[in-house]
């Protein structure tokens, strides 16, 4: 894809702009809750700007998804989580404002224990390594600049964190704000574009495959149910209670998330319909998940489809800042911090970001694609985590201490070794046939519910709030 020079000059614009947002502004104390939560400081639109960004970085996933099966999109990547998200927002996010914590490990250490926090700060840390994101961002410039994928992916990669390392939560905040404006504007103005160069539903209807636009996309509702499951991602998700965390009330955390299901459906409406455009005017695309950035460069003048592109970039790269953050959280106050060494809290965050850029490119050159990144993953981490975190904020849920470590341990190793074996019996990686066509999260999901429900059965009865020791919280 050769770009005219006013395609490129919108995306040099936008990364220096980014990296003057980033070193620039207010950064307050430099207290570790500053760094982490921005010190609860977020206000309301501030938090509405940066959940929405963050919640968006599969832009090319997305872009390929709605070319290959047209609205199921909405269906797979919409519904499920602004189903789960109304469920956040009403029941946790009061909750884990109130709480105090600062991390999701940091509320396992202090429940359950310090095997429980360690495994869990394990756990979360594969969670939220961006590297799916930041290969993402490598095959994006890549198909811009035509460099080699692992240069794109360690440059990507260095714009996307070098300004976290400043400011931390309040760098993060205040590219997102830009972020938002990019990634919203570039969609609006293509959409604009093809209504008014080729109309609307009559034109879709005409030149899509029948399949397309129906709910399933030619998909069975077996294929569906699952990414329900997967969206069950969305109760432990690092970045949803980072922003509650920060949040300057509780009712700012759940009006924040309320309003941004709002923002999520607006742009959901904008990703399917441009993905239903591309697939009826760029017909046999061998590289699908490059469908937004081809059909802006072939409908669009140059100087707007560079905007769009930007908006593309400002998508990934929104998302790859806050979950390096998350990640240097991780690896800096749940796991350095509470070893012996002699090292400062704020400076082993900031040495986990190191690290996470190292990972997260290392494992994106490793691996290139991001599907199979998401895959594992997901299989992997919701059934061990999804319990143990949620009884934190509902201790009438709550087994006692070996209960919730068994099930991190457990809950992992179900889905780990049905995924092994089901590899083992695929011919590739990419044709994952699963062992007794059950998907590995399910194994994972069951033990996880039944040493639950084991625990709460087998706990004294003295010890109501299911934990071993102290006094439930207000």
């Amino acid at each position: 894809m050769a770009l005219h020079p006013l395609e490129i000059l919108p995306v040099v614009i936008y990364l220096l702009l980014l990296l003057f947002l980033g070193f620039t502004g207010k950064k307050g104390d430099d207290s570790e809750e500053n760094f982490i939560i921005g010190s609860r400081s977020l206000t309301l639109p501030a938090f509405v700007a940066t959940l929405v960004t963050t919640w968006y970085g599969g832009i090319l996933g997305v872009g390929e998804f709605s070319y290959r099966y047209g609205l199921s999109n909405w269906v797979v990547f919409g519904l499920p989580y602004y189903l789960f998200a109304f469920i956040f927002a009403i029941f946790l996010a009061p909750r884990i404002r109130r709480d105090g914590g600062l991390s999701i490990p940091d509320r396992l250490y202090r429940d359950y224990g310090p095997a429980a926090g360690r495994i869990g700060a394990l756990w979360t840390l594969f969670m939220v390594l961006p590297a799916p994101y930041v290969l993402m961002i490598g095959i994006l410039m890549m198909a811009v600049t035509g460099w080699p994928l692992w240069f794109c992916i360690t440059i990507g990669t260095v714009f996307s964190m070098i300004y976290v390392l400043s400011g931390g939560f309040r760098s993060v905040v205040r590219t997102d704000k830009l972020q938002f404006i990019l990634m919203f504007g570039g969609f609006i103005l293509l959409f604009a574009v093809l209504v008014s160069r080729y109309g609307g539903l009559p034109f879709l209807r005409t030149h899509l495959p029948v399949n397309h636009l129906t709910l399933t996309g030619g998909n069975p509702p077996s294929y569906l149910l699952v990414w329900y499951f997967i969206a069950l991602w969305t109760f432990i998700d690092p970045g949803f209670h980072q922003r509650c965390d920060a949040a300057k009330t509780p009712e700012t955390a759940r009006r924040g998330i309320l309003i941004s299901i709002g923002f999520w459906f607006i742009f959901d409406f904008l990703t399917t319909a441009t993905g239903l455009y591309a697939r009826a005017l760029l017909t046999g695309l061998k590289t699908p998940a490059l469908s937004y950035p081809l059909l802006s460069h072939h409908i669009l003048p140059p100087l707007l489809s560079g905007l769009f592109l930007t908006g593309l970039f400002a998508t990934i790269m929104s998302t790859i800042d806050s979950l390096s953050l998350l990640s240097a959280i991780t690896i800096g106050h749940d796991i350095l911090s509470r070893t012996k060494a002699a090292i400062g809290r704020v400076k082993a965050v900031r040495l986990g970001l190191i690290v996470t850029a190292a990972l997260s490119i290392l494992i994106a050159i490793l691996l290139p694609s991001v599907i199979r990144i998401w895959y594992v993953i997901g299989s992997l981490f919701i059934p061990p985590m999804l319990l143990p975190v949620l009884s934190v904020y509902f201790p009438a849920i709550a087994p006692g201490r070996g209960w919730i470590v068994a099930n991190l341990i457990f809950g992992f190793l179900f889905p780990f070794f049905w995924l092994i074996i089901s590899a083992f019996q695929s011919p590739s990686l990419a044709g994952l046939n699963n062992f007794m066509g059950i998907q590995p999260m399910f194994p994972g999901l069951a033990v996880s519910v039944l040493l639950f429900g084991a625990g709460i059965l087998l706990r004294p009865s003295s010890n109501g709030n299911g934990r071993d020791s102290g006094t439930p919280r207000q």
